[in-house]
């Protein structure tokens, strides 16, 4: 059942909307970080992590000055320590208004989206236009191991860290799962997507790990605070030394969210996109 949180009571969002014919910053719609922190106990004046929410826009056109449509793929950069970040609906409808827009080049729109989309998140945000062509949006895989070939039981689809189970023995792994599934809390509408787990601590069961990373499968909450519930689950429970969780959910509308959250310190990782992205 769709459950639609205080913080977008107001939201022009997941209703009845026309495309926009014109450029319109105004679109955007910035949500507090803090208000789905605060239940995870993450206080965001001492983030306890570093991280990013990469964008990938598939759907990004305009007109150049003789009015001939430019396509581009747009990668966009977000840092987790910005104070909001930007509903998917609203930056697809502000860039669905670029359409019809004209603009003198690349760099005049790359400016542009920097421009708009800082102001909105409240911090930095990169932009780079890739050819559509590019070979950095061609489709790689997960590294490490796949918990997927596991044969398990599983009665519960809710997230409950009391599923995890830690052993005594020190590892340093990296495990992933294709399974990973939430539901947007503004539409209802199932977000599919993958899930990395990279650590160095006590070792993870990872017939536990799979059960926890199911349990999305019927949570409504936004992509980049469903990493940062399995990154405050796995801390409390595992207490690594290390500790790097990286989503990439499937594209909806034009656009994939690939949010990471990692202990300070750690390399963050190399930007991939994945064949179901």
């Amino acid at each position: 059942m769709n459950h639609r949180p205080e913080t977008l009571a107001s939201a022009p969002l997941g209703r009845e909307s026309s495309y926009p014919e014109q450029y319109d910053a105004g679109l955007l719609y910035p949500l507090d970080r803090a208000a789905n922190r605060a239940p995870l106990g993450i206080d965001d004046a001492a983030l306890p992590f570093t991280g990013e929410d990469e964008w990938h826009a598939f759907e990004m056109s305009w007109l150049n000055p003789r009015g001939k449509p430019i396509v581009a793929v747009a990668r966009f950069t977000l840092p987790a320590e910005s104070p909001k970040l930007i509903e998917s609906k609203s930056w697809k409808l502000y860039l669905n208004s670029f359409n019809q827009t004209h603009f003198a080049s690349f760099d005049a729109v790359g400016e542009r989206l920097v421009e708009d989309l800082s102001k909105a998140a409240g911090a930095a945000v990169k932009v780079e236009l890739l050819d559509v062509d590019s070979p950095e949006l061609a489709p790689q895989t997960l590294p490490g191991e796949c918990l997927d070939v596991l044969d398990i039981a599983v009665a519960s689809y809710t997230p409950s860290a009391n599923q995890l189970k830690v052993g005594s023995e020190w590892v340093e792994e990296t495990l992933y799962s294709h399974l990973l599934k939430s539901n947007c809390p503004v539409t209802g509408q199932p977000d599919w997507g993958s899930v990395l787990i990279r650590y160095k601590g006590r070792k993870i069961e990872h017939e536990s790990l799979l059960r926890y990373v199911i349990g999305y499968r019927q949570h409504q909450d936004f992509h980049e605070h469903c990493v940062e519930h399995i990154f405050t689950d796995l801390m409390r429970i595992a207490a690594p030394d290390e500790l790097l969780v990286l989503a990439r959910y499937v594209r909806r509308g034009g656009l994939d969210i690939s949010p990471w959250r990692a202990t300070p310190g750690m390399a963050p990782p190399s930007p991939l996109r994945l064949a179901r992205q």
